[in-house]
């Protein structure tokens, strides 16, 4: 990955890189990554020469995604991490976890496309592990989880909540948690507080069918 400017970026500058990278999270989640930087560039409404200048092709910006998403993550696993009730610190990372995935649509495309092998990701991605699998241990040992759940499970039951998400982002934004808590309470989890929310309606349930390609 082409290493950031070490130096802070003028204002203006900033403000032209983080419209790219919210003009790309936007275009991914709508189309996948196969769109070219140009286009991108023309879809936030900026220059050609701007975008190249703050990413050199359309991988560094995939991977500055990946790199901000990661962070924000790692953060939500060290900040657990530190909480005493073990129950508690992996319920509340699968919890913070699954809504940031809700709230992000373009994280699977991501996911597939950065450099997941090359540094400095790789490291992000092997210290993310070490925290996920220290939770999913600590949860197990203190008996607040069910004894065979594993580091895995962190990772199934963010890809489940991210397909309910996907689906219903726009006819029930919320729908998501109710199955998140359902899997959490499935691994042995005490329940949180009562969120009271409903099925969906057969309507809604309708609405998310997959629909015919055009």
């Amino acid at each position: 990955m082409t290493p950031e400017p070490t130096r802070p970026l003028r204002a203006d500058a900033e403000r032209n890189r983080r419209l790219i990278m919210r003009t790309a999270a936007r275009l991914f989640a709508q189309c996948g990554a196969t769109l070219p930087l140009n286009e991108i560039a023309r879809e936030a409404g900026i220059g050609v020469g701007t975008a190249y200048r703050r990413f050199p092709n359309l991988q560094s910006l995939i991977d500055t995604l990946f790199t901000e998403r990661f962070t924000t993550f790692l953060d939500l696993a060290s900040a657990s991490a530190r909480q005493l009730d073990a129950g508690q610190a992996l319920r509340h990372y699968l919890m913070e976890a699954a809504a940031r995935r809700a709230g992000d649509r373009a994280i699977e495309v991501v996911l597939a496309h950065a450099s997941v092998e090359a540094e400095p990701i790789a490291r992000m991605r092997d210290e993310l592990a070490r925290l996920v699998e220290g939770l999913a241990e600590r949860a197990v040992a203190s008996g607040a989880a069910r004894t065979d759940f594993a580091a895995a499970d962190v990772y199934a039951f963010l890809h489940m909540v991210g397909a309910v998400a996907d689906r219903t982002y726009d006819i029930a934004p919320d729908a998501w948690r109710r199955y998140a808590e359902v899997l959490l309470i499935g691994f042995g989890l005490a329940p949180g507080p009562a969120a009271h929310l409903s099925a969906m309606t057969d309507g809604q349930v309708r609405r998310t069918w997959p629909k015919p390609m055009s």
